[in-house]
């Protein structure tokens, strides 16, 4: 405060206040740091472990894997530096073959018995591949197995991605069968199976496991599962003393066998593959 008398002896503390308002250049954290208020321009680069994915050689965690263990060059260098970003005009090699981004191909198999899951075989039987052989010049590869007597469904493509997260067991996709036994199942016993049984790698159950309606027989049952486990809808069976006589798969994921007969394939949709890359 002061009045008249010693106006002239009055200074105003700190610095004259603008009237125009500032621009509020801090966040809100506990540390105040300032914005970075440059404008970013978005890059064409792209991590390599993605570049590898994108060429369908494997998944970015495991191309992280093969950067590590000093498989890929970039430019005629050897690259072992996580994160290490490529642009496209990149030179990037793995095991000294030239990676190129591909076009990503899904397709879906209807398969038929007596065609074992593999990309080839020393024995000379009849693989999966030979039944979409003519499908596209890229190389795909089956999401999963299906042994050699089970038929249904069977996904392929050459996305590592997409098949690390339809593969991984922390993924539990969701597989249904229609399972057609030896002997009547009863109630009861379905009911053990949903609640689950002791079997030599673990403990193991279905989702749910009921009489198929299309059918009159306590023989065929529709069984609902995510366990990824070899053979896992026989072996459950087996644990109660039962014979799985044949086994479909009819659905995958989100995917549905619908119009696809038995060893025919055809194309996914953009849709679809949409859908799968949602599956959680």
């Amino acid at each position: 405060m002061y009045n008249k008398d010693n106006r002239k002896n009055y200074k105003p503390k700190g610095k004259p206040q603008s009237h125009k308002a500032k621009p509020n250049h801090y966040s809100n954290s506990k540390n105040n740091v300032l914005k970075d208020e440059t404008a970013k321009v978005p890059s064409d680069e792209v991590r390599l472990n993605k570049y590898i994915a994108d060429a369908g050689i494997c998944s970015r965690r495991e191309a992280d894997k093969l950067i590590e263990a000093g498989e890929v060059s970039v430019n005629g260098e050897v690259i072992k530096e996580m994160g290490f970003k490529v642009k496209p005009t990149d030179t990037v090699k793995y095991n000294g073959k030239l990676l190129k981004k591909e076009r990503f191909i899904y397709i879906l198999l209807n398969k038929p018995k007596d065609y074992i899951t593999t990309s080839n075989d020393d024995q000379g039987r009849k693989t999966v591949l030979d039944l979409i052989a003519d499908a596209c010049n890229e190389r795909v590869y089956p999401v999963g197995r299906l042994d050699r007597n089970t038929t249904g469904l069977l996904l392929f493509t050459n996305d590592g991605e997409l098949t690390k997260r339809l593969t991984h067991p922390s993924f539990n996709v969701r597989k249904v069968y229609v399972a057609e036994l030896d002997n009547n199942i009863t109630k009861e016993q379905l009911e053990q199976l949903t609640q689950g049984v002791e079997l030599e790698d673990g403990f193991s159950k279905f989702d749910s496991a009921i009489y198929d309606t299309t059918t009159n027989s306590k023989k065929t049952v529709v069984v609902d599962i995510h366990s990824g486990k070899n053979r896992i809808v026989r072996r459950m069976f087996e644990h109660l003393g039962f014979e799985v006589k044949k086994l479909d798969r009819v659905e995958f994921a989100t995917l549905k066998k619908g119009a696809v007969t038995r060893g025919k394939w055809r194309f996914l949709t953009s849709k679809e593959v949409g859908f799968l890359k949602m599956v959680k």
